[in-house]
């Protein structure tokens, strides 16, 4: 261990003073980044500390933007429950006939949206050092939009003769949109590991609006308009538009100021020559040979393997219960003929709410961070979780095959376990996600968090399968 290069660190570190690159004792079980989070300007490097300003928070508005767009694609086709209801029913009869292609799309849709996630996961970290982060960007953004706007044309188009064939390319266009999605949000945290904290926080905070975003416009579409493909039209037609504005941002990044300062760093920087070493000589090819190789998986898992099983089993959990099984939940007052209970219960009772609450979960781990990392607290909390399955499966769920009871018949009882269920999953999904790259060595500190998402992505996808027997099995 202590033959191999020294790793270099980040040139927008904040943990801790500036190490010299030839201290001996920054190995892999060197001291973690917890403990050092109040650093002053004195301690950061010298270009970090001579950076210009962010003139009028533009690259934190473009991050904030991109932030929103990263997970606007699934929000958006999970909130558009009533449009593929719609597409998916028999009209024939003047109602939507039950069929099982309505009872379990949304089980199906999440299954086709996280495996996906998984595999480009894996793909992006290969190709990160293989592929610039501009050809990643533009060509995920470039497939989701062509993929949006195919998906806006058959808004108009008749797919009653057609809906198995329908269903089919839906769920296809949904993986294909996940998995660009993903490589997307994969290379856009990458770059901003080249800024300061800040432009970080920027892009979760902006992923944790978007939900909520595309809530509120779901809500005002049908707040707009009773007819369901005039209100999906709009829809998607803004997630078009909102598409263009991410690829705009992005190609307008470079021209900042801000922006340019760090990226222009981060093409210049490499691990410091040892004693007697030369830019140009055996060392400096030995440095660079290092810092392409991928970093060591054990001494990673060894430190934060708990936080990991955590972060997995808080978005199991969650996606288990949204939007497969929340969704179906209807006001037991449904045939009082009320908007509240046939048109707005499901999209405000569901979605709104539990995005909301998510946002609001996230935002307190800003000000609160407790338990702690090392805390057996955290995760006996998460294992807590569990209990919310069969408080939903025990609520107005319809339809019914197996499981008859209903014992939560107020429509208090899914409003209070949504806030719930989302602020527990923004609580106690983020605190383990934020504590995972400060618990190791700074050296691993960017490749703990792609284990850390890779764990998160992979809760998603076995989430999503079992959501699939829960719905089957009401």
């Amino acid at each position: 261990m202590d033959s191999s290069p020294t790793a270099h660190p980040s040139v927008n570190s904040v943990y801790g003073e500036e190490e010299d690159c030839e201290d001996p004792e920054r190995t892999y079980d060197g001291e973690p980044l917890l403990g050092n989070e109040q650093s002053t300007a004195a301690g950061l490097p010298l270009a970090a500390r001579h950076s210009p300003k962010d003139a009028y928070c533009l690259v934190y508005i473009s991050f904030f933007l991109m932030g929103i767009g990263s997970l606007l694609p699934w929000n958006l086709f999970i909130t558009a429950k009533h449009y593929w209801m719609y597409k998916l029913s028999n009209h024939t009869a003047g109602r939507e006939a039950r069929s099982d292609l309505i009872d379990y799309f949304e089980s199906y849709l999440s299954i086709a949206s996280t495996v996906p996630s998984v595999l480009c996961l894996i793909l992006n970290y290969l190709l990160v050092n293989r592929v610039s982060p501009r050809t990643r960007v533009l060509s995920s953004l470039g497939v989701i939009l062509l993929l949006f706007v195919l998906t806006t044309v058959l808004v108009e188009v008749d797919v009653s003769a057609h809906q198995r064939e329908f269903f089919a390319g839906t769920l296809a266009t949904v993986a294909v949109v996940s998995g660009a999605s993903n490589l997307f949000t994969g290379s856009v945290f990458g770059i901003s590991g080249l800024f300061p904290m800040r432009i970080s926080q920027a892009l979760i905070s902006g992923q944790a609006m978007g939900g909520t975003l595309t809530a509120v416009v779901a809500i005002l579409d049908l707040a707009a308009t009773e007819e369901v493909t005039a209100s999906a039209l709009a829809y998607f037609l803004t997630a078009d538009v909102f598409i263009i504005i991410c690829i705009v941002t992005y190609l307008l990044l470079p021209r900042l100021a801000y922006a340019r300062h760090y990226m222009s760093l981060a093409k210049c920087s490499g691990p410091c020559p040892p004693s007697g070493g030369t830019p140009g000589g055996p060392s400096s090819a030995s440095s660079s040979s290092s810092s392409v190789s991928v970093p060591p998986l054990l001494p990673i898992l060894r430190k934060v393997w708990v936080l990991g099983l955590s972060v997995f089993y808080v978005f199991s959990v969650s996606i288990m219960v949204f939007p497969a099984l929340s969704s179906g939940i209807q006001s037991v007052d449904k045939d009082s003929g009320s908007p509240w209970t046939n048109t707005y219960f499901v999209p405000l009772s569901s979605f709104l709410l539990y995005q909301t609450a998510d946002f609001c979960g996230r935002q307190v781990t800003a000000w609160l961070q407790v338990p702690g990392p090392t805390s057996r607290v955290l995760p006996a909390l998460v294992l807590c979780r569990t209990l919310l399955l069969p408080l939903f499966m025990f609520c107005n769920y319809q339809p019914r095959d197996h499981l008859h009871t209903v014992l939560f018949d107020n429509d208090l009882y899914p409003i209070a376990f949504n806030c719930l269920l989302g602020l527990s999953n923004g609580y106690l999904g983020t605190l383990p996600m934020i504590y995972g790259p400060k618990v190791v060595p700074r050296e691993l500190a960017e490749a703990t968090g792609v284990v850390m998402s890779f764990f998160l992505t992979l809760g998603l996808a076995v989430g999503s399968a079992f959501s699939v027997v829960i719905v089957h099995s009401i």
